[in-house]
């Protein structure tokens, strides 16, 4: 089948590729110039594992190809998926929804056929019923069905999320053929096994945010939890371990530590309660914000620890910070609570170090006042205080000892709970989480 992506970010680039990879002829639609250049060459600009290989594959076979022309896409395919960023809006809690409105204002009037035209954006309810009323106002003697289809990926699994789906969701209006497409579309994957959830546009767009919402909270419950066990000195991880082998918790997001971040569970979660109070449901949300509380807490405590374990002040003293990215296999640093707290380490007076093995130079664009390592050993040189921020493997495997031999003082502390504590005490290490 035919088929547009419009919008070629980190979501657009993989659904785009994964398309081509079921065996549809895919055109990519990309405004940014020197993006769009990119992707055409077969180079992906941002860092997810096994996107660029296949990305050039299908780029060279021909199978997949990049455009910057909505005029070209509406003549390709009759269908079309927006696949566009939702970021939050300045000043707000709401998303900004300007990229999604744009793609439709700018595709439909060029269409001189009948479309369907799939959501895959995270977009507050009830956006799908205002774009289908104005896709309605902009088409010219054609019919536009606007139906919505939800991304479930995480960053690092991309593919495999794509390719190999927990399920499938898709919103459509009555009387459409977007679940008759959609079926053509996802038949490898239907074929396979994989849930295909369907239902109306309203509940489609609620599945992903309500998805979002009970991760964040579920990793801001531990994270609740550790701060009482700090209290009583108890051990998260072993309340974490024992709860989660009860079936109706499960231990996964069960990780206390420094918290989540990132491009989607900050904004979307924040952004589900602002569409909640504008549907008059805010109080039904309310417990959101002390989700969003508890892991903001996170980071201010990670700071007054490392205060702590450098005697009360961290004026003159050396950080090393291992880890940048929001999570591993990922070079985001949209929202990183690595970052949030390299930055406040440094502005009580700390000279910082940062290694990441990825997200290096989307570091430096955000906090080029930070110091930059070439490597992690380089980045603890001199180090009153290492911090692990990301738990990257390669910080997993770091040998205590070598590690001893560059610090100035040989304290760890453990952000995201991912060491093996004994290990780096045997080596003299004064280790805390």
């Amino acid at each position: 089948m035919r088929m547009v992506v419009l919008g070629l970010g980190y979501l657009g680039a993989t659904h785009a590729a994964c398309m081509a990879e079921l065996g549809h002829e895919v055109l990519g639609v990309e405004v940014i110039p020197e993006k769009r250049d990119s992707l055409a060459r077969g180079e992906v600009p941002f860092y997810e594992p096994g996107l660029p290989e296949l990305l050039k594959k299908h780029i060279d076979s021909g199978q997949l190809q990049v455009s910057g022309s909505y005029a070209e896409a509406a003549d390709f395919a009759d269908v079309f998926f927006i696949a566009v960023g939702t970021p939050q809006k300045k000043g707000e809690y709401s998303a900004d929804l300007q990229y999604v409105d744009a793609a439709l204002e700018e595709l439909v009037p060029l269409l001189t056929h009948d479309a369907l035209i799939l959501g895959k954006s995270t977009v507050p309810v009830g956006t799908a019923a205002r774009l289908a009323d104005r896709a309605d106002e902009l088409a010219k003697d054609v019919s536009i069905e606007i139906a919505w289809n939800p991304e479930f990926l995480r960053e690092g699994f991309a593919i495999q999320d794509t390719l190999h789906p927990d399920r499938l969701v898709l919103g459509a209006f009555q009387g459409g053929v977007a679940e008759t497409v959609s079926r053509e579309i996802y038949s490898s994957l239907l074929d396979a096994g994989i849930p295909f959830i369907v239902t109306d546009p309203p509940t489609a767009e609620l599945v992903k945010t309500s998805a979002n919402a009970f991760l964040a909270t579920k990793i801001s419950f531990i994270n609740a939890i550790a701060e009482v066990c700090d209290a009583a000195g108890a051990d998260v991880r072993a309340i974490a371990n024992a709860i989660g082998y009860d079936a109706r918790i499960g231990r996964r997001f069960l990780n206390a530590g420094l918290g989540f971040g990132g491009g989607c569970l900050p904004k979307d979660i924040r952004a589900f309660m602002a569409r909640a109070g504008e549907l008059g449901a805010a109080e039904a949300l309310s417990f959101l914000r002390e989700v969003d509380s508890v892991n903001m807490r996170r980071r201010t405590r990670m700071v007054e620890l490392a205060r702590e374990v450098c005697g009360g002040s961290l004026l003159g003293k050396r950080a090393a910070i291992l880890g940048a990215a929001f999570k591993p296999e990922s070079d985001d640093v949209r929202d990183s609570p690595a970052l949030n707290v390299a930055g406040q380490i440094q502005l009580q007076g700390a000279s910082v170090s940062v290694y990441d093995p990825k997200a290096m130079e989307n570091s430096r664009r955000i906090f080029p006042t930070l110091d930059y390592a070439t490597g992690a050993l380089k980045a603890c040189e001199g180090a009153d205080v290492v911090l692990i921020l990301t738990e990257w493997q390669e910080f997993i495997e770091l040998d205590p000892v070598k590690t001893g031999q560059v610090v100035r003082k040989p304290n760890i502390i453990d952000g995201r709970m991912c060491l093996e504590a004994e290990r780096w005490e045997d080596a003299g290490w004064a280790y805390r989480t």
